[in-house]
Order: structure tokens, then C-alpha cells, then sequence
């Protein structure tokens, strides 16, 4: 989970929270549903039973005067109408082809050809439930039954009444039923909400201190736990994150500790060497001033050990400046200095004026520490010379905010397989070169100074060939510069004297 932002269109919290709406909303509806049928079952159900039950006492008393006339038959049809129950009725009877009606409305449309006959055949009468142009109607059928016989059983007299009652009561009442469902809805989900956004808060609440754990413990901070209430799946988590975190600040403090004990190490070695070696180069200095008047092997064998006495010292320069970065001691004293003076200073203490080209524009004044911007120059045009080809070529620039300084030279350039590792320690790419006089450290010390100024070194072959180094240091832009610049200038027009700072280029 990305934290601050939504990684998504809905957080957890918002699906939690959206979940158990849903829930609740689909809980509502069922029940809401279920209330529905039940109470709309039973208030057609009591309204049906009010009905036939009173219709059958009306038709079990009802006692036709014969012979049977339309007329006389429908005032005993008005009061049997008005003893209704619980709604008006309309009573219409049928006899043979007599049809008489309690009321002015035809209702013989609404009465089935299914009830009828049904109702002619069925002592206790029959019913159903019918819905005529949107409107509902409860149709009753009751035979009026006689006895030909006194005591005898009753059967039907070809005389049957029906009751005709229009549900309108109930139908509103069910309406109403509906409407209150719906109206209860709404503000029934607003109240779950509150549950919703507490259960979502109380279910969120481990995971953001899991979030804040793991954000501490990524800032370095491994002495993180997170406490453990409970015996849920959350606490489990919570003990499981604890373990893993005690497990990792052990580790990463048995390296720390093994790191600390390395650097220790090479760092007392090289300054224990450097004693030795100062005198051993002193000494093979004065050997070689006399070398000439040796005989040819002993001459040979003082220059070898000269010259291995100075890789070696060399590479414990090298050490020692490693082991400052990996302590995190190595600090910048800076000094707004002219770049291209910079250049050609570092040049010019090397001797390379004569065997490189420089592209180097007056005027861009920058900001840092020009003894590592030195063993930057130094490292970078000593690497293209040692293991490129002439010429090479070292360029400044200014681009997006920062100064950009280019060194290439005409070589085969850097082999692909090679490139992600030109910045490694002790990598060569050549094994044969192993023997080199570069001691393997040269690109990574500059590798390290470039980032200690917050800049950035790239490795890469130019499109014409050869091998290109990129650094760009960030400085104030073109506006910090005194002027324009005059143009390329060659470096062996630089006449600026040594300032010191010189440092032997250790090769890669």
C-alpha cells in the first residue's frame, strides 16, 4: 500500500467501509423484502378471510322468494350489499338466465368463467384474488343451497351469489409498507455507516502501525516493533513483524559490526604502511639517481623495485581514501573555483598538457573542493591515457544547471559485458592487465567524490569510438558565470602555475 497517495481508485478503508454497506444494504433489502411479503400475505389474507366468512353467513341465511324476479331479487342483493364486511361489497346473482346486481357498475367482467363454475359445484364456496385494469379485487362465489327433502341434506338450488369487493384499503396499506421500506433505507444505510467507518478504523488501526513499522524500519531505524494486543490474526501478524524485525537488526549489526571491523582494518594497515613506505621510497629515489652506475641487472632489479614501491604506495593512498568514504569521513572544502583553470592546473601538474586536447570555455565558476575535483580530472584523463588511445579529449559544459566535464579518448572504447562494473573496486576489465599500474581503485574514488558533490558519473562509448566519461557537478547554471565564453581553448595554452594539489591517477 503506497503511503501518502491512493495506490488505487479505492483505498482499504474505503472498500472495508463499502463492503459492509453493501452488507448492510443487502441485509436491509432481504428483511425489508421478507417484511414485505409477510405483512402484505397478511393483510390480504385477514381482509379475505373477513369476507368469505361473512358472505358465506350471508348466503347460508339468504332465503329466496320464489318464483324468482329480477326485481324483488335485487333488493334482497342491496341488503345482503349492505351487511359488508370488511369493505362494500357488490353482490351479483345468476340463476339459470336471471342476472341481478346490488350495484350500478357491471362487475360480471371481473367474475372468471373459472369461478363460476367452480362456485356452482362447491358447498362452501369459492374465491381468488383478481387485478382488472390496475386494480385489485377479491371475487367470491357461494351457492345458495336447499333442501327438498325437510331434514334432509342441503344441495345447490342453481341460485349462486358472488361478492365483488374492491381491495383498495389493502392496496394502500401496502403501498404504504413499500414507501416505508424505502424511505427506511436510506437513513438505515447512514446509520451503518458509523459502525462501518468504526470496524474499518479498528480493522485499519494494526495495519497503519504495520505501515509506520515498516517506514521506520526502511528509514534505518531496526530497533522498530509494533505492539501486539490480542490473539487475532492481526496480533499474529504483529509478533511475526516483531520477530522478523529482532532477526534483522541481528544480522544487519553482526555485517555493521564485521564492516566496522573490515575498514578498521585496512584503514590501520595502510597507515602503518605508510611509515615504511615513506622511507622505502625515499630510499629508491636515491637508488635510482645512482642506477645508471650499476651493472644492467642490478639496475634493472633497483628500477623494478622502485617502481613496485611506488604502485604499492599507490594503492595504499588509495586504501585509505576507500576506507574515509566507507566511514562516512570524507567531508568537501569548498572554494568557488574556475573549472577550466581547475583543468589545466591538474594537467599541467601531471605533464599531460602536450597529450591532450581541451575543450575548456572561460568563465564557469562553480562551487567545490578542488583537491577531489583534482582526483577527478586526474583519475579519468590518466584511465583514457593508460588504457585508451591518443588523443583524448577532455570538454566542459554547462547543461540543465550543472557543469557537465566530458573526457574521451580514441581507443576501442569499453567492451559492453564490462560497462555495469567500470566502477567496481579492483575490476578489470582485461584480466592480462593484472599487472597493470593502475591499482583497480582510481574510478571508484572518483566515482565516490562525483556523488559526495552531488553529482553523477556515467560510463559509455562515444558514437565515433572510444571510451566517454560523463561527470556532471550541479552548480548555479549559466548565470553564476563571468561571461560568456571566448571559445575552445587548447590545454597547452594554459599557463597556470601548480597549486599543490596534485595527486598521482590511479587507473582502473
Amino acid at each position: 500500500m503506497k503511503i501518502p497517495g491512493a495506490t488505487a481508485a479505492f483505498g482499504l478503508r474505503a472498500r472495508l467501509v463499502i463492503a459492509f454497506l453493501l452488507v448492510a444494504a443487502v441485509s436491509a433489502v432481504t428483511t425489508a423484502a421478507l417484511t414485505y411479503r409477510e405483512a402484505r400475505s397478511a393483510v390480504l389474507v385477514r381482509a379475505q378471510d373477513t369476507a368469505v366468512t361473512s358472505f358465506r353467513e350471508e348466503v347460508e341465511q339468504f332465503v329466496p322468494r320464489l318464483p324468482l324476479d329480477p326485481d324483488s331479487l335485487r333488493w334482497d342483493l342491496y341488503d345482503i350489499a349492505a351487511r359488508a364486511k370488511p369493505h362494500p361489497w357488490i353482490v351479483f346473482a345468476e340463476y339459470g338466465s336471471v342476472r341481478a346486481s346490488s350495484g350500478d357498475r357491471p362487475v360480471s367482467g371481473v367474475l372468471t368463467s373459472g369461478l363460476r363454475r367452480a362456485a356452482l359445484t362447491s358447498p362452501r364456496g369459492v374465491f381468488e384474488r383478481v387485478v382488472e385494469d390496475g386494480k385489485a379485487y377479491l371475487t367470491i362465489g357461494m351457492p345458495v343451497m336447499t333442501r327438498i327433502v325437510a331434514g334432509g341434506d342441503a344441495v345447490p338450488s342453481g341460485l349462486v351469489l358472488f361478492a365483488v369487493m374492491p381491495m383498495t384499503n389493502e392496496e394502500v396499506d401496502i403501498d404504504a409498507l413499500v414507501t416505508a421500506a424505502r424511505d427506511g433505507a436510506l437513513p438505515g444505510l447512514a446509520v451503518a455507516l458509523v459502525p462501518a467507518l468504526l470496524a474499518a478504523r479498528s480493522v485499519l488501526r494494526p495495519v497503519r502501525e504495520l505501515r509506520r513499522a515498516a517506514h521506520s524500519m526502511g528509514g534505518g531505524r531496526l530497533d522498530t516493533r509494533i505492539p501486539v494486543h490480542g490473539r487475532d490474526e492481526m496480533a499474529d501478524l504483529a509478533r511475526t513483524f516483531n520477530e522478523s524485525a529482532a532477526r534483522l537488526e541481528r544480522s544487519v549489526q553482526e555485517l555493521r559490526d564485521a564492516g566496522a571491523r573490515a575498514r578498521r582494518f585496512a584503514s590501520d594497515v595502510s597507515h602503518e604502511l605508510r611509515t615504511p613506505l615513506a622511507g622505502m621510497l625515499a630510499v629508491t629515489y636515491v637508488v635510482d639517481e645512482d642506477a645508471a652506475e650499476l651493472s644492467p641487472d642490478t639496475a634493472r632489479a633497483v628500477r623494478l623495485i622502485s617502481a613496485e614501491t611506488g604502485k604499492l604506495a599507490v594503492l595504499v593512498e588509495d586504501l585509505m581514501e576507500i576506507s574515509r568514504f566507507d566511514a562516512r569521513a570524507a567531508e568537501l572544502n569548498t572554494d568557488e573555483v574556475d573549472a577550466a583553470e581547475a583543468v589545466r592546473r591538474t594537467l599541467a601538474d601531471r605533464k599531460w598538457l602536450d597529450r591532450v586536447d581541451a575543450e575548456l570555455p572561460r568563465g564557469f565558476r562553480i562551487r567545490l573542493d578542488p583537491r577531489r575535483f583534482d582526483v577527478i580530472v586526474a583519475n579519468l584523463v590518466g584511465n583514457a591515457l593508460h588504457h585508451g588511445a591518443e588523443p583524448v579529449t577532455v570538454r566542459l559544459s554547462a547543461r540543465g544547471g550543472a557543469l557537465v566535464t566530458e573526457v574521451r579518448d580514441s581507443g576501442p572504447g569499453i567492451d559492453p559485458d564490462a560497462l555495469p562494473h567500470v566502477f567496481d573496486r579492483f575490476y578489470k576489465a582485461d584480466a592480462a592487465r593484472s599487472r597493470s599500474s593502475g591499482s583497480g581503485l582510481g574510478l571508484a574514488i572518483t566515482e565516490e567524490n562525483v556523488q559526495l558533490h552531488g553529482g553523477t558519473i556515467r560510463a559509455g562509448n562515444a558514437p565515433g569510438g572510444g571510451a566517454l566519461f560523463t561527470v556532471e557537478l550541479p552548480f548555479d547554471g549559466p548565470a553564476s558565470r563571468d561571461g560568456a565564453p571566448d571559445g575552445p581553448s587548447s590545454a597547452q595554452d594554459g599557463t597556470g602555475p601548480a597549486d599543490g594539489h596534485g595527486r598521482t591517477g590511479a587507473a582502473t
